[in-house]
């Protein structure tokens, strides 16, 4: 772990506290939030503003492997991970990891590839990396073999999934994307749909593997939820057995259910960004505007988290204490993380510091820790007559 630089006072910047935009100095030391007079860095012209927490991200994915023939050491790929959350002003991240009938790197082998490397490679990190297990329904056969994986390298987030109906919907109108989906397992289109058509087969043994697990989930304090909810139906499906995250709902009934019994529902930054989902789902602003999403997460792209909470402000549906807290602090009380999401004395000393006229992300502090240092800021810091040791990337 790299480590903490020395105590500092960041004074000049606009900082957000206390749901709003001050300009007010903001002191650091031992990896906390701190008062009393401190070495100085003028950040006039910047904000300070919470660390950012993605809640759900494979982009980590292409770091793996850049193309499908062409995996890079897992090390290697956490490392670059690292960096790129970093660059993006992200402080702690979950890796969405599948635990699937699929195989290749969405099999239960390639999720503990992955865990087991981050357990090696956390004691460098800069950004607080975890993995959400995105489990596919229908892998009955792996309950005991997942509980253990979860239990053994403390798992604290997992949710639910099923690419069934979509395997069976593309199949019959759009086979070439079915060869795509199974070219990047490593396998025919003829062999996909055999493994399709096995785990259809244990779809009278689904509700109760997926009651088992949550009963044990409860039991072992990790939060679960669903992803991709077609409808309200679902969504109350999955709330019913304790599944309370709603992750990426594909229409408002699914939202709507989720809000009316208190479930958190979580979109797309990219969907923001985009003008929409790139699966032709409900748009994540539409929700957002009615009242029915609490937070945003990366999906497949670091950048857009920012990207999203600067363009909810610039076109007016949101201020940005509302934007950001939507890539803060509201995924940390989903999550359950005190000691995160807002700026405040004794928090974590988590921070994203944008340039106030770019918007582009020159600082991250991790911990107490420089993640990422460009620009301007760069300046700033190095010119403060302090002898830190920086862990910039």
């Amino acid at each position: 772990m790299t480590p903490s630089f020395p105590p500092i006072r960041m004074t000049g910047a606009m900082t957000l506290r206390d749901g709003e935009l001050q300009h007010r100095s903001l002191a650091i030391a031992n990896g906390r939030i701190t008062k009393g007079p401190l070495p100085e860095v003028d950040l006039t012209g910047y904000l300070i503003l919470p660390g950012i927490i993605d809640l759900h991200g494979d982009a980590f994915e292409r770091h793996i492997a850049p193309r499908p023939s062409a995996p890079f050491p897992l090390h290697s790929a956490l490392k670059a991970t690292d960096t790129d959350a970093a660059s993006n002003g992200i402080t702690t991240a979950w890796m969405a990891q599948s635990w699937s009938w699929e195989g290749k790197m969405r099999s239960p082998e390639a999720c503990v590839a992955l865990l087991t490397a981050l357990e090696t490679y956390r004691a460098q990190a800069a950004t607080d990396l975890r993995v959400q297990i995105r489990c596919e329904t229908h892998t009955v056969e792996t309950r005991e073999h997942l509980l253990a994986t979860i239990q053994k390298h403390s798992v604290d987030y997992v949710v639910f999934n099923n690419h069934l109906d979509e395997a069976l919907t593309l199949s019959l109108s759009n086979p070439h994307e079915i060869a795509l989906w199974a070219e990047k397992s490593g396998r025919s289109a003829e062999e996909h749909m055999r493994l399709v058509q096995t785990a259809c087969d244990q779809a009278q043994d689904v509700p109760r593997y997926l009651c088992a697990l949550a009963e044990t989930f409860d039991t072992l304090g990790v939060t679960y939820g669903s992803h991709d909810d077609p409808d309200g139906e679902t969504r109350e499906a999955y709330s019913m057995i304790g599944a309370k995250i709603c992750e990426f709902p594909t229409t408002r009934s699914a939202a709507a259910l989720a809000r009316a019994v208190g479930d958190p529902v979580l979109m797309g930054a990219p969907n923001v960004v985009r003008g929409g989902s790139q699966s032709g789902n409900i748009a994540a602003i539409t929700l957002i505007e009615e009242g029915l999403c609490d937070a945003l997460v990366s999906d497949y792209y670091y950048p857009a988290l920012a990207q999203a909470a600067l363009h909810l402000v610039q076109t007016g549906i949101l201020d940005l204490p509302q934007a950001w807290a939507m890539i803060s602090s509201k995924p940390a009380e989903i999550l359950g993380l005190p000691d995160r999401g807002l700026i405040d004395y004794g928090k974590r000393a988590d921070l994203t510091i944008l340039n106030a006229t770019t918007h582009q992300i020159e600082a991250t502090i991790a911990n107490g820790r420089l993640s990422h240092l460009t620009g301007e800021a760069a300046n700033r810091f190095l010119c403060a007559g302090t002898e830190n040791r920086f862990a910039a990337e």
